[in-house]
C-alpha cells in the first residue's frame, strides 16, 4: 500500500487493484477539547471513535446501496479499522456538503438575527470549500460552476442525494429516539463524471440531540450500537 493522503480523521492508501483503503483514526474535530463537527482542526482524541465511525459508516453505506444511491463503499475490516473504497475524484481541492434540519452551529452564528436557535429548516443544503486557513468558506452553486469545479447537473445531483441520504439517516435515528439537527457529507465523481457519496457517515460528522439535549459522538455510538 502507498500512503497518498493524511487526513484529520483518517489516512488514505492506494491499493494495487486501483481501489483505496481508508484507515480510521481516533481523532475528532473540535476546539479546546470539545467536539464540534463544524470545526476545521483536530480538537481531541477519543479512544475507539475510529472503530465506531467505521461501524456506523458500514451500516449506512449498506442501506444506501440497497436503495440504489451511489457511494464509494466496497468492503470493510473492523479488526484493522479500515474501509476499501472505489476511486473517486474530489471536487476542487475538497468540498463539504452540509444538510441542516435545525438552525444551530455555524448557520446560527451567521444568520441568528433572522432565525431562532433550533428552528426547523427544510433539509437546507450548503457547500463549503475545505480550506482551514480560510475557515471553510461558503460557496454557491453559481460559484462552483463559474470556477469550473462542477457542472450544474452535478450540483443538482449532489443536492438531491444529500437530501435523500439525510432523510434516510434522520428517519433511522428517529426510530432510536434521536433527532438529527445537521450532518456533513463529502462527494466525489467517477471517470464518467457521475457523482457518488465518499468519505464516511459517522457520529463525528453529525449533530444529534435527544429530548433537546446534545449527544456527543461516543454517547451517540453507545446508543446507536446498544
Amino acid at each position: 500500500m502507498e500512503l497518498v493522503y493524511t487526513g484529520k480523521t483518517k489516512n488514505v492508501y492506494a491499493l494495487e487493484n486501483g481501489n483505496y483503503l481508508l484507515k480510521f483514526k481516533d481523532d475528532c474535530t473540535g476546539k479546546d477539547g470539545v467536539f464540534d463537527p463544524g470545526e476545521n482542526s483536530i480538537g481531541l482524541t477519543i479512544e475507539g471513535v475510529g472503530l465506531n465511525n467505521l461501524k456506523m459508516s458500514i451500516y449506512y453505506f449498506e442501506i444506501l446501496e440497497k436503495l440504489g444511491i451511489r457511494t464509494h463503499y466496497v468492503a470493510a475490516d473492523l479488526d484493522e479499522t479500515t474501509m476499501t473504497v472505489r476511486p473517486a475524484k474530489v471536487f476542487g481541492h475538497g468540498l463539504e456538503v452540509i444538510c441542516r434540519k435545525r438552525a444551530v452551529g455555524s448557520f446560527l452564528r451567521r444568520y441568528g438575527e433572522y432565525i431562532e436557535e433550533a428552528a426547523e429548516l427544510p433539509y437546507y443544503v450548503e457547500t463549503t470549500f475545505k480550506n482551514d486557513e480560510k475557515g471553510d468558506p461558503l460557496v454557491t452553486m453559481d460559484g462552483l460552476v463559474v470556477l469550473g469545479i462542477m457542472t450544474e447537473k452535478q450540483y443538482a445531483d449532489i443536492k438531491d442525494m444529500t437530501q435523500k441520504i439525510t432523510k434516510v439517516i434522520s428517519d433511522d435515528l428517529e426510530k432510536r429516539g434521536l433527532d438529527l439537527y445537521d450532518i456533513k457529507f463529502e462527494f466525489g465523481y467517477d471517470k464518467n463524471g457521475d457523482v457518488m457519496l465518499i468519505d464516511e457517515i459517522a457520529s463525528g460528522n453529525m449533530r444529534v440531540y435527544k429530548d433537546g439535549s446534545y449527544i456527543g459522538p461516543m454517547e451517540l455510538s453507545d446508543i446507536f450500537f446498544a
